[in-house]
């Protein structure tokens, strides 16, 4: 399943509240019971996306204005416990056994059981699981380079990809959103002061909402062109329309909201228990 995005929550809030909302209220359809989900995650590789929120952990303090190290030895194993993959895939497990109907989820899990399915979670596996991110953007760039040099169709293919991943064009906001809910979780613990509160934080946000979207979708790229490389372009077009199909956009929507919330959810815990760390000290 593809990374969605380079910053990968469980209030139901805000943003992702209405996400679901939207999604489910009022669902006829079958929902799949637990064991067909966990068929379905390992299938379509979602368990290791999931893994991957663990990563996103690193940027924690810089997005507060500080350094790992001004809490001692106690981060890592602080950042170990509230990105536990095992609480995190229970968290999955329990939204999507609510909301992935029958149909949804036999749709994907037949495409990404397929041969060139399971080639595709292969490598979209190995990329979810490099820490040094910069790498994968440094190749991926050199790649979109020659590509555009070439006037290759490829390149359109792969922007098509990005638009099919988000579809609802969710993703900027719900990133601002687990931002926020970050930042205000942290000053509500006395971690950090802001000299903005919560309305000014979204103004702020708005502002740059264009810059951010720029760099998503430019982060995004990159990341395909990388990840995909040993495909043929006929094998990514393949791709690409599986990703358009009705089915599939929704099962999309679903696991991006699933992902966003959970993410959101682990940087709030995280905010509420930095003081335990004190100045340096251990849990």
């Amino acid at each position: 399943m593809k990374k969605i995005t380079s910053f990968p929550a469980f209030m139901m809030h805000g943003l992702l509240a209405v996400v679901f909302v939207s999604l489910f209220t009022g669902s006829s359809a079958k929902a799949a019971e637990r064991n067909q989900i966990e068929a379905f995650l390992e299938v379509t590789g979602f368990d290791v996306a999931l893994d991957s929120i663990a990563l996103s952990a690193s940027s924690a303090p810089d997005m507060l204005g500080l350094e790992p190290g001004e809490f001692g030895a106690s981060w890592g194993r602080l950042s170990q416990q509230v990105f536990d993959t095992d609480v995190m895939h229970d968290l999955a497990l329990q939204i999507l056994t609510e909301t992935l109907d029958e149909d949804a989820l036999q749709h994907a899990a037949e495409f990404y059981a397929s041969d060139l399915g399971q080639r595709l979670v292969a490598v979209e596996n190995a990329s979810h699981l490099v820490e040094e991110d910069d790498v994968i953007q440094s190749a991926g760039r050199r790649i979109i380079s020659d590509l555009v040099r070439e006037g290759s169709e490829r390149l359109e293919t792969l922007k098509r990809m990005g638009a099919a991943i988000d579809a609802a064009g969710t993703g900027v906001k719900a990133v601002q959103q687990i931002q926020l809910r970050f930042l205000m979780a942290a000053r509500d613990a006395g971690v950090i002061e802001l000299d903005l509160d919560e309305e000014g934080l979204r103004a702020l946000m708005k502002e740059q909402e264009g810059d951010m979207r720029l760099a998503l979708q430019s982060s995004a790229l990159a990341g395909s062109a990388y990840t995909y490389q040993s495909f043929t372009d006929d094998e990514l077009l393949d791709y690409v329309e599986a990703l358009e199909e009705p089915l599939m956009q929704t099962v999309y929507e679903l696991l991006n909201a699933v992902q966003y919330e959970i993410t959101a959810n682990r940087f709030e815990l995280l905010a509420s228990r930095l003081l335990e760390l004190g100045n340096g000290q251990d849990i």
